[in-house]
């Protein structure tokens, strides 16, 4: 049986827009350490940054001291996210609507279109609430 070679990194950041920097910071260390492409490091800091900014200001209503897990791991073609926090439960993904929001026609309201992104730039997503923590798994292709 075949192994695959697991390569992943995690760290754990407080829920405070001012984290966003050591978030980039985290993003742009492991993509060099796996010699990923800038395209794809640009992806993963916006889709880390959109879930980071919306765990702050909706799940935590503001900056605190809660903690923020974000885990990277490298796969054949992808790289996987996992993203936790401590916020009230709710799934990002169950709320969107079936139809881009520039299929419809009409102009949204403002709001809502970081979750929109992060669903749009993952191959896959799933999202599960377990021992009090938020857990979001994304997968970006390479």
């Amino acid at each position: 049986m075949k192994q695959t070679v697991k390569n992943a990194r995690s760290a754990m950041f407080l829920a405070r827009l001012d984290g966003l920097r050591r978030i980039a910071a985290f993003v742009e260390g492991y993509c060099g350490q796996q010699a990923l492409e800038r395209a794809l490091g640009l992806r993963l800091n916006l889709v880390l940054e959109e879930l980071f900014i919306n765990s702050v200001r909706h799940g935590h209503r503001g900056d605190c001291d809660e903690p923020v897990w974000v885990t990277l791991e490298t796969g054949v073609g992808m790289v996987r996210v996992t993203y936790e926090d401590t916020g009230p439960p709710f799934n990002p993904y169950a709320h969107l609507e079936a139809k881009s929001p520039d299929a419809t026609g009409v102009m949204r309201k403002i709001g809502g279109l970081g979750v929109l992104l992060t669903k749009e730039l993952a191959a896959t997503r799933d999202y599960a609430y377990v021992f009090g923590r938020n857990r979001i798994r994304l997968a970006l292709t390479r």
